[in-house]
């Protein structure tokens, strides 16, 4: 019996070394990890439809389409545009910088939190950005039934941007991750 026992586990050794004989000395053919910025279409650049002439990474460029799209969905949703009647009122009178601002910011913490490697998000922390004593553009605190209808107004977004339910679903979860610094009452 003892001796079965060693010429299986012997066996066993000597499988195991030949597998591990057989894989390479590096890893390289292991492919990374893909990120959900990847998912969203990654660093493969593209025409920038905004900037004529200019490249865009494909991920960002869609980030950017969904974050726009949400910024218009909000702007016609009465439960939400009150917090933003700066914004509203430079747009109104033809003064487009704060909504570029706010886009950029936006799509860059969304570019971050997908995992995107060429970007940095510099705006203020989520804290900041969403409490009116900080941050004179924001009129009023969130509650979370505004933060709920900011997810409605952005997966209108998303599907208006054709992103499927695995990818809304997706970056819902990276949304969802703010919410305790964006819901401040």
């Amino acid at each position: 019996m003892k001796k079965s026992a060693l010429l299986f586990v012997l066996g066993l050794v000597a499988t195991f070394a030949v597998m591990e004989s057989c894989k390479k000395d590096n890893n390289t053919d292991t492919p990374a990890k893909m990120t959900l910025y990847d998912s969203l279409g990654g660093t493969t650049m593209v025409s920038d439809p905004a900037n004529a002439g200019m490249m865009i990474e494909k991920g960002r460029l869609g980030l950017r389409s969904v974050v726009d799209s949400a910024i218009f969905v909000i702007a016609g949703d009465s439960k939400l545009n009150g917090f933003f009647t700066v914004l509203l009122a430079e747009v109104t009178s033809g003064n487009t910088s704060g909504f570029q601002a706010l886009s950029k910011n936006l799509t860059d913490f969304f570019c971050v939190a997908t995992g995107a490697k060429n970007f940095k998000y510099g705006g203020k922390s989520m804290v900041a950005a969403h409490d009116p004593a900080q941050n004179v553009r924001m009129n009023g605190k969130a509650a979370n039934a505004d933060f709920d209808e900011f997810i409605v107004d952005l997966v209108a977004a998303a599907k208006k941007n054709g992103l499927s339910d695995q990818l809304i679903g997706q970056v819902g979860k990276v949304v969802e991750t703010v919410r305790p610094a964006v819901v401040q009452k």
